[in-house]
């Protein structure tokens, strides 16, 4: 009888934590952002992360902070609406605030870990030129800002992030991620490097206009120009130049403070 109770808890607690995950709502999106469409489809790649990380993801859009700093707006909404996956309340959450282009991510128990100060600002500039309507061109105008793309790449991105912190490497200074080189420059490099060589054989072909193909290759060394009789290296001396190392003060890692509810938060941001 005590066995198939123990039994019964075991399969009970399992869909516990994804259930509990499924009942959250990790977007909120106050200041109206995104679609419908695109807002249940954030909240359900989040809802997966979520679960398979065992990490809260969460996403904050506002209208204006109404004076009050982006730290204790983000730290608060986490604390006092119950985020955070397990005991520790493991996660982080992006705050958006439009009208003041705020950018803060508040990280907490194993998100203070996995996100770094390194790591969280990495996170920003990356997603950034979506939120400022940039392109290509580097040109950004607000008005074609994409939050939806901005949105998706942050929840791919701290995916990445919570798997390399497993992993027992998370990304800090000096160990960020590789920025993959765009499909666009390939054709320009392709055209540029043609053109170069192009223009660097036709000025050698220009500078050999009295030169004409020989059959010997002493055919191409003047008659009685040089005769050597012997030949010898001779060592003289060697100098030994060092250089100090400079030494890197960015010593990593997350910084923390204390948020109105008492709890432990790390975080950053900035404008957008």
């Amino acid at each position: 009888m005590v066995l198939s109770a123990l039994v019964l808890c075991l399969f009970v607690a399992v869909p516990a934590a994804a259930e509990d995950a499924e009942n959250k709502n990790l977007v909120v999106d106050d200041a109206d952002l995104l679609t419908d469409r695109e807002e249940k489809s954030l909240n359900e790649k989040l809802e997966e992360i979520c679960v398979r990380q065992k990490m809260d993801i969460v996403i904050v859009t506002t209208k204006t902070l109404d004076g009050t700093a982006p730290a204790d707006y983000a730290d608060d909404f986490y604390d006092y609406n119950g985020y955070g996956y397990g005991e520790n309340r493991d996660g982080l959450l992006l705050l958006i605030s439009i009208d003041d282009r705020d950018l803060y991510i508040s990280t907490h128990g194993y998100g203070i870990t996995a996100f770094t100060d390194a790591g969280i600002k990495y996170i920003g500039d990356e997603i950034k030129e979506n939120l400022l309507g940039g392109g290509f061109s580097g040109r950004f105008n607000l008005s074609d800002a994409d939050y939806a793309a901005a949105f998706d790449d942050f929840a791919g991105l701290c995916d990445d992030f919570i798997t390399k912190a497993r992993a027992g490497t998370p990304y800090d200074s000096g160990n960020m991620p590789k920025k993959p080189l765009s499909w666009v420059w390939i054709p320009v490099a392709v055209v540029i490097g043609f053109i170069l060589s192009f223009i660097t054989v036709g000025n050698m072909k220009s500078k050999l206009k009295t030169v004409r193909f020989q059959a010997a290759a002493n055919s191409y060394m003047k008659a009685e120009s040089m005769n050597i009789t012997e030949s010898r290296d001779l060592y003289l001396y060697s100098a030994v130049t060092r250089t100090a190392k400079p030494k890197n003060d960015d010593s990593g890692g997350s910084s923390t403070h204390t948020s109105s509810s008492g709890s432990t938060h790390g975080g950053g941001g900035g404008k957008f």
